[in-house]
């Protein structure tokens, strides 16, 4: 991640990479295969809207689609339950094309990053 957060200019400071974990640490899901490990999932869902958080897979299993079909999967819960999802991206991450392809289009943006929503 300090690539992307370097990118955005945002801290990679060990007490930022802290924070960042800590925040909605509860809604975090660890991603397997079997028993091997291969990313985190962090979302949350609210009666009117539902958040993803944070996606991340480890370099050794990026580029199979991992996070596509998980996020595909969230999403058409989301369908069925008729609410919008968002979530947040630092600029310069090549996710937001992952983001774009899945129909998530930019509703607000930071200095470091774009907020993004799927209707």
């Amino acid at each position: 991640m300090d690539e992307h957060l370097e990118r955005a200019g945002e801290s990679t400071a060990e007490r930022s990479h802290w924070e960042r974990l800590r925040y909605r640490y509860n809604d975090a899901y660890i991603i397997c295969c079997g028993l091997e490990r291969l990313g985190i999932f962090k979302y949350f869902r609210n009666p009117d809207e539902w958040t993803i958080v944070q996606i991340q897979i480890l370099p050794t299993h990026q580029g199979r689609g991992i996070a596509a079909y998980l996020i595909g999967e969230f999403l058409r819960q989301a369908d069925a339950a008729g609410v919008p999802v968002k979530l947040s991206v630092l600029k310069g991450n090549r996710a937001i094309n992952l983001y774009q392809r899945l129909g998530f289009q930019v509703v607000n943006t930071t200095d470091t990053s774009l907020q993004m929503q799927r209707l």
